[in-house]
């Protein structure tokens, strides 16, 4: 399985000067953690790591110190999260079939995650890592008056890794481009497109980071395991 980690944000929401996966948690960066996990997994067997010129240094001595026993390759990312994946899939080497995406915030990923996802993808599926919703969730309009309240049973958060087989994904890429769909996560490629995407349930722990507060919840989760 290739598995493009994505790496180009950065610490605006967390309220940092810097890329958000570069700030410490347990003692280490965010994303030596999801490294950690990516080259846990068995069916990883070439890593992209999609970044920004300004973050290169930093992540490659992360990568380095990782020791890696598979193939790490520096990707440079795009302006959006969307540009970056097009230019991770460009990069892909010749033979890749299938791929994984996964968020480099998501550092409490499990290993046999990433494995149950690659079983799927290699199948033939497009499959997302997601976990039921156990809020009650409000639809709520411009003045904040609430519209309505969806069913809970049939509601998943999405997380990643999400996964397809390449030349669709390309393919899901190209027409976005050409029609100027602007996207959060991949699987929507496939939902506009009227392709099936399956859900792999997932633990809510696989939390990304985003805010100071899940810095905290990350420390909770590492120091108990």
């Amino acid at each position: 399985m290739h598995l493009l980690i994505a790496c180009a944000g950065s610490g605006r929401r967390m309220g940092a000067e810097r890329n958000k996966l570069l700030l410490e948690v347990s003692g280490r960066p965010v994303l030596a953690w999801t490294l950690d996990a990516a080259l846990a997994s068995s069916s990883v067997r070439w890593i992209g790591v999609v970044g920004q010129e300004i973050d290169r240094p930093d992540i490659e001595a992360l990568v380095e110190a990782a020791k890696p026993d598979r193939p790490v390759q520096w990707i440079q990312g795009g302006d959006t999260r969307q540009d970056s994946v097009c230019n991770g899939l460009a990069a892909l080497p010749s033979q890749a079939r299938s791929v994984l995406i996964h968020d480099g915030a998501r550092c409490l990923v499990d290993p046999a995650l990433i494995d149950r996802c690659s079983a799927a993808v290699d199948s033939g599926a497009a499959v997302i890592a997601a976990a039921p919703v156990t809020d009650t969730i409000k639809r709520v309009d411009a003045d904040g008056v609430i519209q309505d309240t969806p069913d809970r049973s049939v509601l998943w958060g999405a997380q990643t890794p999400q996964g397809f087989p390449v030349e669709q994904l390309r393919q899901a890429h190209a027409q976005a481009r050409q029609e100027g769909w602007s996207v959060t996560d991949d699987a929507s490629l496939f939902e506009r497109l009227g392709w099936p995407v399956r859900v792999m349930e997932s633990s809510p722990s696989n939390i990304k980071i985003t805010t100071p507060f899940d810095l905290t919840i990350a420390e909770a989760v590492l120091s108990s395991r």
